[in-house]
């Protein structure tokens, strides 16, 4: 038996997440009370292969406060488990909430407005956040990638390493899944540039202004020497995603251009994923 528990935020992708791994061969069990979880293990421990669990705030407070407990047992019967957590900044979740028209599991508890009842949820997963071993942060990925990270981290899509390169902004602070993080603050900013202003680090005039610049190719140049060196170690090590972010202040302009130059020099290697998270 092989065991995934999958949780998080409402409205992160939870149900996306299950719904990718049942596809993808496992027997799949929504919103599974954290009391039941040792007589299902002591129960299906012979007859189940691949297995993934959802645990959600609808478990009452007391159960969650049990996790603890339930990962004790699948020590005791060394079966293995990943734990898989979903998470979205709030407003955010209120954005999708609104979209759907769908009420918070935890709104009918004295009638909570949107916002505090996303913040009581998060307090009451803590416990199952602080063991999680895979944080996937949503806030920025739509459907198809969000499928596509959750069979890449949990090592479901049957290849090596997969890499993920992604640019952001550091002005819209760190992404909360990256493994490494570049800081590219250091090149010449084209924002300055007036024709290069309204456009991104995808459009060949940005690039060919970045490509001028010495400085550009070595720290293009080092990166790829430093994960060249250290990416066989990874996979070594059965490390089956990693997620390498590339920062500039604003994220429209160095970071993508840089991100997608990485995703080319590593795209004959591994299977990679380049993500653009401001240029939505």
């Amino acid at each position: 038996m092989h065991l995934v528990i999958v949780s998080g935020l409402s409205g992160s992708g939870k149900s996306i997440a299950l719904s990718t791994l049942e596809d993808s061969g496992y027997y799949c069990i929504d919103n599974l009370p954290v009391r039941l979880i040792e007589p299902f293990i002591c129960e299906s421990v012979q007859g189940l292969g691949k297995t993934a669990i959802s645990i959600d705030c609808r478990n009452l407070a007391g159960n969650i406060n049990l996790f603890g407990e339930a990962l004790n047992t699948l020590k005791q019967f060394a079966i293995p488990y990943r734990i898989l957590f979903l998470l979205a900044d709030p407003q955010t979740l209120i954005n999708r909430y609104s979209e759907t028209r769908r009420k918070h599991p935890l709104s009918h508890l004295g009638n909570l407005p949107l916002a505090e009842a996303i913040e009581q949820e998060r307090k009451l997963l803590e416990p199952i956040a602080a063991c999680a071993d895979l944080i996937i942060d949503t806030t920025h990925t739509n459907i198809h990638q969000l499928r596509q990270l959750v069979l890449a981290r949990l090592g479901e899509d049957n290849r090596q390493l997969a890499l993920c390169f992604t640019s952001f902004g550091f002005k819209h602070g760190l992404p909360l899944d990256a493994d490494f993080v570049f800081d590219a603050r250091c090149l010449p900013n084209p924002h300055w540039e007036p024709e290069l202003r309204p456009l991104t680090g995808r459009d060949p005039e940005v690039a060919q202004y970045l490509e001028k610049l010495p400085e550009t190719g070595r720290f293009l140049s080092q990166i790829e020497t430093f994960l060249t060196t250290w990416l066989p170690c990874f996979s070594a090590h059965n490390r089956s995603y990693l997620t390498i972010a590339i920062g500039c202040t604003g994220g429209r302009h160095r970071s993508v251009y840089l991100a997608e130059k990485l995703g080319q020099m590593f795209a004959d290697l591994y299977p990679v994923v380049v993500r653009h998270r401001e240029l939505v």
